[in-house]
């Protein structure tokens, strides 16, 4: 753990040893942190957890919060630092061991080559941890697999395993298991097999709302307005309220063109009431989709704009390097 953080501890521990802490004081100060991290306040749940921590040092779930505070900020080596501290303090946890394992994804994808190798391999082996440790975490589950049906076989990738996988979480959750299948044909441009799979989920008349939000990330890539306007017509059944609608209404209109006007509002107020974090559509594909806007209406320098906010929070996105070119060049 860096030193800085050590010393912000050690602080406030001094500062609070002269006087009276109620027992609850560290509880109330997660609970605090849990709100400001839900509502994207993530430097204030950073204050409010170094406070917690200080109170209550050998309680794991701050340091949880805590990681994934630094992880919604892109501060990846101090998510990693911190995250490792709430295993070593609660190490049955697998959510724990799956925001590990994502903070370490990210850290090789900075890196060089040969360093990412190892970053890599400490990706896999906490993915597979956390699957190990609770069979039902589908978000590691789906991890995992991500993992295996993207990375070479030396550092823990591989179809095989990735299949295997699949085949495994279809028994537990035959649902979340066909996600993952679609997700492994469109991986592989297996098109058609992926087709078939995305129409049966669209049959599926689920009540989770996240499978018809993955429905439409799909025939958004495909293209097809008609079959994503009906994903989003059965979220909105089941909760017309969620804010994810906003986005996901808004690259519908840009992709349909009757409504520019409301596509800009949309997508705008997505960006304005809904904080960017990894569990939610993220900003940079929204900005994205603003700049696919204008490019349609030729207000070329407003799109270079949007872009170049896109590629400031997703420096490594190619698709988007290569519409700012587009713009500039007209």
């Amino acid at each position: 753990m860096n030193r800085r953080f050590l010393y912000a501890v050690l602080a406030l521990s001094l500062a609070v040893g002269a006087s009276v802490v109620p027992a609850d004081a560290g509880q109330d100060l997660l609970g605090d942190a849990q709100v400001d991290y839900n509502a994207g306040r993530y430097n204030r749940a950073v204050d409010a957890l170094t406070g917690a921590i200080a109170k209550s040092p050998n309680d794991a779930a701050p340091y949880f919060l805590l990681g994934q505070s630094y992880y919604q900020l892109r501060e990846f080596p101090r998510a990693i630092e911190t995250l490792e501290h709430a295993i070593q303090l609660d190490p049955k946890q697998s959510e724990y061991h799956d925001w590990l394992g994502k903070s370490y994804g990210r850290k090789a994808e900075e890196s060089v080559f040969f360093t990412a190798m190892g970053w890599a391999r400490k990706t896999h082996k906490e993915f597979e941890t956390a699957v190990q440790l609770d069979p039902n975490n589908f978000m590691a589950q789906r991890d995992l697999i991500r993992f295996e049906m993207n990375a070479p076989g030396v550092v823990g990738g591989g179809d095989e395993k990735a299949i295997k996988h699949i085949e495994e979480l279809e028994k537990i959750d035959p649902l979340e298991g066909q996600l993952a299948r679609g997700e492994f044909f469109i991986t592989k441009k297996r098109m058609a097999e992926a087709d078939g799979v995305f129409a049966k989920i669209m049959e599926s008349n689920s009540d989770r709302i996240g499978v018809y939000f993955e429905a439409a990330d799909y025939f958004r890539d495909r293209h097809d307005t008609a079959r994503m306007g009906e994903a989003i017509a059965d979220a909105k059944r089941i909760d017309p309220n969620d804010r994810r609608l906003k986005f996901y209404k808004g690259i519908f209109i840009v992709l349909d063109g009757k409504n520019p006007g409301e596509a800009e509002l949309l997508l705008k107020s997505y960006l304005d009431t809904v904080p960017d974090h990894s569990d939610l559509p993220p900003h940079a594909t929204a900005l994205e989709w603003l700049g696919k806007l204008y490019e349609s209406q030729k207000k070329y320098s407003e799109a270079a704009e949007e872009y170049r906010a896109s590629l400031a929070l997703d420096p490594h996105n190619k698709a988007v390097e290569d519409e700012l070119k587009r713009v500039h060049g007209k």
